[in-house]
């Protein structure tokens, strides 16, 4: 009972005994059994964050501001990835559910996830959504501004005097896709230009889906002046097929994004892009889930954080003729 006392600062101990005690755990290199006393507290003090791609900086980002919330919260965090596979992200809620977390924060593969968010609705697991909207899921969530961002890009290129603009987007199954593709057509219609459905590419926010992107670039007629990446790996390796093809970025092509890419836009800020406050996604998201933990009857929050545009020299007016 002493040692309870110590270990998990309460009742009544002198602190002569206290030390004495704490010197003996060190001596003995003592950990606390975590399982046995959650099953005493009936708290685990463990989260969850489950990401759909570490080696995207904004995600890198996300994962340090959830980290850094969750440990000033006195929680330990959990790492999951789940590379925008519905299938990985079913293993994870699986292990989520055995290891007794008590909460996730998760950003969606896409709409197919929302069995998955309401199997953790069934076992009694708050959850908190990142990033992505899943329909018919009714929930905590921090999202950024896709449309608005969006609207900001094309605007830019279309001040610029680019009139045919592609745009390589994500999956319509996810919803920040189907956001930044509303934006751009808003951009479009705004400034009273025709939408051309040729000059939408879909993917899946992968790196690997730039390479055919980049052939169909080539194939367009007439060929676009500047093409809008959904995110930030979609346009680094749309231009890296680019040059290997000859084409050269911005002499030939322009090209804006979605999302930073960490210390390399500080070294060298070549894109424009919408930067999103990456760190605040996580910061925020794991105060939500905690705040959610305590006080599980109050009605869903939905946070939109702001963006911002950044100039870079990835982009050149268009030609005269163009």
């Amino acid at each position: 009972m002493t040692v309870s006392r110590v270990i998990n600062n309460t009742g009544r101990i002198s602190e002569k005994t206290r030390l004495k005690v704490q010197k003996v755990m060190e001596e003995l290199h003592y950990v606390p059994n975590a399982t046995a006393r959650s099953l005493v507290l009936q708290r685990t003090m463990t989260l969850s964050l489950l990401i759909t791609d570490i080696t995207n900086p904004f995600y890198t980002t996300v994962a340090r501001g959830a980290e850094d919330a969750a440990r000033e919260n006195g929680y330990k965090l959990l790492l999951g990835n789940s590379d925008e596979s519905v299938d990985k992200e079913r293993e994870y809620i699986d292990t989520v559910l055995s290891t007794r977390v008590d909460g996730v924060l998760i950003t969606p593969s896409g709409d197919r996830s929302r069995p998955h968010l309401e199997t953790l609705a069934r076992h009694g697991i708050p959850f908190v959504i990142l990033d992505r909207e899943v329909p018919g899921i009714a929930c905590d969530c921090v999202l950024g501004d896709s449309v608005g961002g969006a609207r900001k890009l094309v605007d830019y290129l279309i001040g610029l005097g680019h009139r045919r603009i592609a745009l390589v987007n994500g999956s319509p199954e996810v919803s920040t896709a189907r956001d930044r593709l509303a934006g751009y057509r808003q951009a479009l219609a705004e400034r009273g230009i025709g939408f051309a459905p040729a000059y939408v590419m879909e993917s899946n926010y992968r790196p690997q889906d730039a390479e055919a992107a980049a052939e169909r670039l080539q194939s367009l007629s007439p060929s676009p002046t500047a093409v809008f990446a959904a995110n930030n790996l979609l346009a680094l390796s749309l231009l890296q097929s680019l040059r290997k093809r000859g084409i050269g970025v911005p002499e030939e092509l322009s090209i804006v994004t979605f999302d930073d890419f960490g210390y390399m836009s500080v070294l060298d800020p070549f894109f424009t892009l919408v930067a999103q406050p990456a760190y605040e996604f996580g910061r925020q998201g794991i105060s939500l889930l905690i705040e959610r933990i305590e006080n599980r009857d109050a009605p869903p929050r939905r946070i939109v954080l702001p963006n911002e545009l950044t100039t870079g020299r990835s982009v050149r007016p268009a030609a005269p003729s163009a």
